[in-house]
């Protein structure tokens, strides 16, 4: 039996793809361990978003090697597609393996145990010209409360500013059959929230040789017994059309949280970005998730000194906050990532410009979060209990509210649903109660 441990960088996609890997090493018979201990093994699923993301998967490739220096390490997602070579040069990287062929994990460990090789063992393959989904399941979630499902591989999108297409490849979709019988196990297990994610869900099933989409998938999901939420990831504007809203209100267990990614309120810099929208059709989307759902939590995605955006297409994206009176705002100055369009286009706004921009969008945004959060004082709620910290027992409601809830005597389980009555805002946080009576 090995020691192994594992460190997650990036996103939902990630977590999930680390989940499916540390099944197959349970179900190897081997340890799981926290990454700050001493294991035998060390996985990296790394991220390759932004230069910083870089730094940081170096970081904690380093760590690894500072914890064990005799230990085997492994290197492996988005980082590693884009820079094999330079991962593989890295002091302690022993496998680099790209954004495929994470299924044979366990082949690859011990062909390099067999061979001990002078130089690290590269696995990493043109991911452009794969065609076909990676069968990754979980039977057992390890890192977290909800579920969280992969459903499609890569994105054709191709953003100008985005490298994750070339890390990722072309849209490949998961079999519907093959997510609804993951999910139905993960439900039978005592799992309540499903949390569906990929590189761009919304493309789900465009690869497919019949018209299954992804409000078909949703569907299938919403009538598994057991499952109680379905809390989608990221979304296109462009999806919320009406035929799409009207069949996904009527499924009572998705979640009214909608993570519509928008990225700039300017249509000047919408067609720079090769955003495949305007601003106007943004606000269409939303309204036709308000007119559906009673105070929805409409959450998105803002890059602020993208090059050549000018102070009034910044002015653009001020108003089209206010227009649209965001639930929570995640607000990113442009980081230009070698190897995609953005970063070689003239007009590259200063630090700091991007600086000021950022600041004054986050306090717009923030203002709008607490006015959201004041709306539901007083109102009872459903919260899925996911942890018990500093004296409270804290949680999420179906639109996302983070929840901390003060009755410390009565034992929860993580994992179930309790409804509270939030009663105040303390220290920017939800407070609420579970009343017996």
């Amino acid at each position: 039996m090995k020691r192994v441990a594992f460190a997650t960088l990036g996103c939902k996609t990630n977590q999930y793809e680390t989940d499916a890997l540390m099944d197959i090493f349970h179900k190897n018979g081997d340890l799981i361990v926290d990454f700050d201990e001493i294991a035998d093994i060390y996985i990296i699923n790394t991220c390759t978003v932004t230069q910083v993301s870089d730094k940081k998967s170096r970081q904690i490739i380093r760590r690894a090697k500072k914890n064990n220096p005799g230990a085997l390490t492994v290197v492996m997602g988005c980082y590693a597609q884009i820079s094999p070579d330079e991962v593989a040069a890295l002091e302690g990287v022993d496998i680099v393996i790209g954004t495929n062929n994470r299924h044979s994990i366990l082949q690859h460990i011990d062909a390099y145990a067999a061979e001990r090789p002078s130089e690290p063992i590269v696995i990493v393959e043109d991911i452009g010209k794969v065609t076909q989904f990676e069968s990754l399941t979980v039977s057992k979630v390890y890192t977290h409360t909800r579920a969280f499902i992969k459903i499609q591989e890569g994105c054709n999108q191709f953003c100008s500013y985005c490298i994750i297409p070339y890390a990722r490849g072309r849209v490949r979709s998961r079999l519907l059959s093959a997510v609804v019988e993951e999910v139905t196990k993960l439900a039978a297990s005592g799992y309540v929230e499903f949390v569906l994610t990929g590189i761009h869900i919304g493309s789900y099933g465009i690869d497919f040789n019949d018209d299954t989409s992804l409000i078909d998938l949703i569907e299938a999901l919403n009538s598994i017994e057991g499952v109680k939420r379905i809390r989608l990831g990221s979304l296109e504007p462009r999806l919320m059309d009406d035929a799409f809203v009207d069949r996904l209100s009527a499924l009572e267990k998705v979640c009214d949280h909608f993570h519509l990614s928008l990225q700039s309120g300017s249509n000047n810099v919408l067609k720079k970005m090769n955003r495949k929208y305007t601003r106007e059709d943004f606000i269409e989307s939303v309204a036709r998730i308000k007119k559906r759902y009673d105070a929805p939590a409409i959450t998105t995605d803002i890059i602020v000194g993208f090059p050549g955006e000018t102070e009034d297409d910044f002015e653009q994206s001020l108003a089209i906050v206010d227009t649209v009176s965001f639930s929570e705002l995640h607000v990113f100055p442009f980081s230009p990532r070698k190897g995609t369009p953005a970063a070689k286009m003239q007009a590259q706004c200063s630090g700091d410009l991007k600086k000021e921009r950022s600041e004054k969008l986050i306090a717009k945004g923030l203002q709008m979060t607490k006015a959201y959060q004041q709306s539901f004082i007083g109102q009872k709620k459903a919260v899925l209990i996911e942890e018990f910290k500093d004296g409270f027992w804290i949680g999420h409601t179906t639109n996302y509210l983070k929840i901390f809830i003060k009755d410390t005597d009565q034992a929860f389980r993580s994992g179930s649903i309790v409804n509270a009555t939030i009663e105040v805002i303390a220290d920017g946080k939800l407070m609420a109660v579970v009343k017996t009576s």
